[in-house]
């Protein structure tokens, strides 16, 4: 296993990386990404600050922004080291540290927008019940059980890319890892694909319920107001929709690209094609980082409250709250 890892490991030292597009293009629509993003969530920071973690579903939230706030801060090392507008060196730190930490922060956001998914799927079915998956205190313990399975997941990945980094070697992230470092970055590809894929087909059960009950309540209540069904079916779906856009274009590109940089039979043209299509729909999962607002807007009714524009603005939502109550429970807490 090693011998085939160290023979990856100097092929890719043989096959120079074409970073023409990362190098010129990326960087500026990542600076667009990072200020739009930085702007959105310490917004949303400052609103929270003003919420109490009175349900699960405010503790994911909150837990989704500290995950979106840390990766955002990733951004600029990236900008950085991709533009060429920093030191080398700064190329060797993306790759050992910032790097890892923008992956991890990714997939803590996806198991989020998962148990945002459950706990709606759970609020509509149960809207009045009690599990103990629906107490704060739990969605605090699942939370921080993420966030450390994660972490323990990530940090072999910053220790094992323990090769002498040279202004050569840093071009390609691959070349900083040991033998073992490179079978464990395709094993821990392999479990991060796993949980995109579990988090997705779930999702999608859940909001085929979620759908079903949404449409048997605008049948029950005969309404005509297609103007409001189409604003509440928006309302439903906005995570689903998100998570979608954001990673799925990503996951089906990442695993022919680690194979690519974790075995010898690639040649260096494919490698390069690869290299492409790995950046262009990673830049897509970092636009979660503006995208996960609208989740707060769209289905948290105190973060919409708490919003510096919307006060001295008074809801209809008390008009319309006989109209009905069942797809309420579903998209606003």
């Amino acid at each position: 296993m090693n011998a085939t890892a160290e023979a990856a490991f100097n092929r890719s030292e043989r096959c120079p990386r074409d970073t023409r597009v990362a190098q010129l293009v990326f960087p500026v629509l990542y600076t667009g990404v990072f200020f739009a993003g930085f702007l959105l969530n310490t917004l949303a920071l400052w609103v929270f600050t003003h919420i109490p973690s009175s349900s699960t579903f405010i503790v994911y939230l909150k837990t989704t922004l500290v995950a979106d706030l840390i990766m955002t801060l990733t951004l600029p090392f990236k900008i950085l080291s991709d533009s060429h507008l920093g030191p080398w060196q700064l190329r060797g730190f993306v790759c050992r540290f910032s790097a890892v930490i923008f992956y991890e922060t990714m997939y803590v956001g996806i198991v989020l927008l998962g148990l945002i998914a459950f706990d709606r799927f759970l609020k509509i079915i149960r809207p009045f019940g009690k599990f103990f998956v629906q107490k704060p205190a739990f969605a605090k313990t699942v939370s921080a059980l993420i966030w450390l399975l994660l972490f323990l997941m990530s940090l072999p990945n910053m220790i094992l890319s323990n090769k002498e980094a040279t202004p050569s070697s840093v071009k390609k992230c691959a070349s900083l890892k040991s033998p073992l470092g490179l079978k464990w970055h395709q094993a821990v590809n392999y479990i991060s694909q796993f949980i995109f894929w579990i988090v997705f087909v779930l999702m999608l059960l859940f909001y085929t319920v979620i759908a079903k009950k949404v449409y048997n309540s605008f049948r029950k209540s005969k309404s005509k107001d297609s103007r409001s069904n189409k604003k509440l079916e928006g309302k439903v779906f906005v995570v689903i929709a998100v998570f979608f856009i954001c990673f799925a274009p990503f996951h089906f590109a990442r695993i022919p690209y680690t194979q690519s940089q974790t075995n010898n039979k690639t040649d260096c043209k494919l490698q390069n094609q690869l290299f492409i299509a790995k950046e262009t729909t990673l830049f897509l999962a970092a636009t979660n980082i503006c995208m996960d607002p609208l989740i707060y807007i769209f289905l948290c009714k105190k973060f919409t409250e708490r919003l510096p524009c919307m006060r001295g603005k008074k809801t209809t939502a008390s008009s319309q709250e006989n109209h009905s109550s069942q797809t309420d429970n579903i998209t606003l807490s």
